[in-house]
């Protein structure tokens, strides 16, 4: 699974990086060494509006993550959906409507994973974190999903309140370093691939899953991390200090 990544870019630099040509200067976020399920996260998206023509233009938008469906009775099942597997996204009823109309880039400079291991000194097994992340340091475009939620309790559809949006990270088996440490890991949008994945007109299951590809190409350096990061009251680039 990806349960932990880190997203310090701002939204110029996404800008540019993404082409983005909408982005709300009060939905700016701090950067973020720890980014956690639930946190506020930047979605690179073709379209965010719930109804209506949409217009041409790619956008920067701060969706939660842990995607809470659009049946869902209660929010609070979007912090057990932080990941949707490859191998059923596009047959899961939380997911299969995201999957054909709602795909977006959630860019990230990396993610976390933990490998159990042996404490030689106690005999127990603990888990220590690593840190991994492109060998060239480039961004990652993370395969994601977004939905809306309509909040029951809140009447007329043009309170902000009315509408939550959420977000979802698709995952797969994992290989190379990022194998080496944990079985899954975020999947990635290359470049050239793109405008194909955020067209929402785009809706062939099969082409679709075809675009999806290891983060940097498989091209991944790791390294150990201190404990810190597991309480996600933590943050700060200290956390990315390689631990001893």
């Amino acid at each position: 699974m990806c349960g932990r990544y880190v997203a310090t870019r701002g939204p110029q630099d996404l800008s540019r990086l993404f082409d983005v040509a909408d982005w709300r200067p009060e939905e700016t976020l701090e950067p973020s060494w720890n980014v956690a399920p639930t946190d506020a996260v930047y979605a690179v998206l073709e379209r965010s509006e719930r109804h209506g023509p949409d217009e041409a233009g790619r956008r920067l938008r701060t969706p939660r993550w842990g995607l809470v469906p659009s049946w869902a009775k209660d929010p609070k099942i979007g912090s057990r959906m932080i990941n949707a597997r490859v191998e059923t996204v596009h047959e899961k009823p939380a997911f299969r409507t995201a999957f054909a109309k709602r795909r977006c880039l959630l860019p990230a400079d990396g993610f976390y994973e933990w490998d159990p291991v042996k404490d030689e000194s106690t005999g127990k097994t603990r888990k220590q974190p690593y840190f991994i992340r492109p060998a060239d340091d480039s961004v990652m475009a993370l395969a994601g999903l977004y939905a809306y939620w309509r909040n029951p309790d809140v009447t007329g559809d043009d309170d902000p309140d009315a509408w939550l949006m959420t977000a979802t990270i698709i995952t797969t088996e994992a290989t190379d370093e990022a194998g080496r440490i944990h079985p899954r890991m975020p999947l990635a949008l290359a470049p050239e691939h793109y405008d194909t994945w955020l067209d929402p007109s785009h809706q062939d299951t099969d082409d679709l899953r075809a675009l999806l590809t290891q983060p940097a190409g498989g091209h991944l350096k790791t390294h150990p991390v201190s404990t810190a990061v597991n309480n996600v009251r933590n943050n700060g680039p200290h956390l990315l200090d390689a631990a001893a």
